[in-house]
């Protein structure tokens, strides 16, 4: 099974070779907002041509696509950044591509093409608040035999914080290949992503017929069907006293903004706090990546179906009171690694409709409560006097859908669809289930499972 898999090691450059990362992140950055400005230039006399009644075939040409965006730099880049010469090229193509990237996502998000939260026009990216990044695709991008240093374009030899061994042994194999690498500045560490395109051999979960349904929680990061408990680290929740001391200390620190809003040259105590300030927040986010990647690949690796809602977390966050403890356990981050890992390791992952009753529904008897208030931790069944944890009682539910779906139409068709494994392209969502009471009957329209009438 031949995938795409990105590998990041933590740069440990040298300052001459810190500097040049910078500058050709400020390559980037400098070639994105002469590009926007261009955009915004031509857009304008476009409109001015329209309000004149000037021929349509006659009206300025926006440039729109990378092709347009790119030999507008070309034709420009020696009198705009004489220096241009300093950088690889793939530094200005890189901010190209993202413009060309972002008006396209506005575009789609206008017309409908693109789903979710509308998307704004590209703005212009401040030299003091963009995190500088930089993209390669061509030139020399290479793993060291040595297994502790990368070589890049303009860039050389970096050595690695950390061994190179995995991606190593692919590209020693013949394998795994180098597609391109992304150097980024995070939390005052520069890091290097590769992505490749790896040969993964077939494979197949500790146990393949074994189901488990995972609630995901506040209290507890994730219940499982089986009892087992995953503790939530609540990492933010640890690292916010630092936070808050650094943020009054910020404060009272003499910063970019006067009182009245106007700019100055902030203190290099400023600059020290604020430094210090997004190396915690990024301690926080890998923390929490590390731990949601631990409880994802040993689910993916231990069991053949993967059962979880279909949460809205965006509602959650809208939540004042919820929305800091909501985004400190990331519950979309487990969904997405869940989607490509259970397709890595051969099992499949199912979805549960965003407004199935895992938690009012009885685990033993399937009788459903009309409300269950958030504070009771504990669900007590009327009808069967089954008395258990609220969320164990969720997660056995939720596996428990795999096998009501095969009892009705003798195997789990919308389970293959909603599933990522052999023969199933990675990276496409699972299927969603409509609620329903057990013993409701099912029929088949368009390849999913919906409600039908008892009459």
């Amino acid at each position: 099974m031949r995938v795409h898999q990105a590998y990041r090691y933590a740069l440990d450059p040298v300052p001459a070779q810190e500097f040049g990362l910078l500058s050709h992140g400020g390559a980037a950055r400098f070639a994105f907002n002469w590009a926007l400005h261009r955009v915004k230039a031509a857009w304008s006399q476009r409109e001015a041509e329209q309000s004149y009644g000037v021929a349509a075939e006659l009206l300025t040409e926006v440039p729109w696509s990378l092709y347009a965006l790119r030999r507008l730099w070309n034709a420009a880049k020696d009198t705009v950044a004489p220096w241009w010469g300093e950088n690889s090229k793939e530094a200005y193509n890189s901010g190209l591509e993202t413009l060309a990237r972002a008006l396209r996502n506005w575009a789609d998000s206008r017309t409908g093409k693109r789903k979710g939260r509308k998307v704004g026009f590209p703005r212009f990216k401040p030299k003091h608040r963009t995190t500088p990044a930089c993209r390669f695709t061509t030139g020399t991008i290479r793993v060291e035999a040595d297994r502790h240093h990368v070589t890049l374009p303009r860039l050389g030899t970096i050595r690695t914080c950390e061994s190179t061994r995995k991606l190593a042994r692919h590209l020693e194999r013949g394998t795994g290949r180098i597609l391109s690498a992304t150097v980024r500045l995070e939390g005052g560490r520069w890091f290097v992503s590769f992505t490749c395109e790896i040969d993964h051999a077939e494979s197949a979960p500790a146990r393949p017929g074994a189901v488990v349904g995972a609630d995901l929680g506040v209290k507890a990061l994730a219940v499982l069907s089986t009892g087992q408990v995953i503790d939530n680290p609540k990492h933010h929740r640890t690292a916010l006293k630092r936070l808050r001391r650094l943020n009054k200390q910020l404060a009272r620190r003499t910063g970019p903004r006067t009182p009245e809003g106007g700019r100055r040259e902030p203190s290099a105590r400023w600059r020290k706090t604020k430094a210090a300030l997004g190396k915690t927040h990024a301690r926080v986010a890998w923390q929490r990546r590390d731990g949601l990647h631990q409880l994802t690949t040993k689910l993916a690796a231990t069991y053949g179906t993967v059962v979880v809602e279909d949460l809205n977390v965006s509602g959650m966050l809208a939540n004042r009171r919820l929305a800091r403890v909501v985004a400190d356990v990331g519950m979309g981050e487990v969904r997405r690694q869940l989607t490509y890992k259970t397709g890595w390791s051969g099992g499949r992952l199912l979805a549960a409709d965003r407004w199935y009753p895992s938690s009012k529904t009885c685990s033993g008897c399937g009788v459903v409560k009309a409300k269950l208030p958030l504070s009771e931790r504990t669900y007590s069944c009327v009808a069967c006097g089954l008395v258990l944890d609220r969320d164990l009682n969720a997660a056995r539910n939720l596996a428990a859908l795999v096998a009501d779906v095969a009892q009705s139409r003798g195997e789990t068709l919308n389970a293959r669809r909603g599933a990522v494994g052999p023969g199933i392209r990675a990276g496409h969502a699972p299927v969603k289930r409509e609620p329903r009471q057990r013993g409701t009957p099912l029929r088949q329209r368009g390849g999913s499972l919906v409600l039908t009438d008892k009459h």
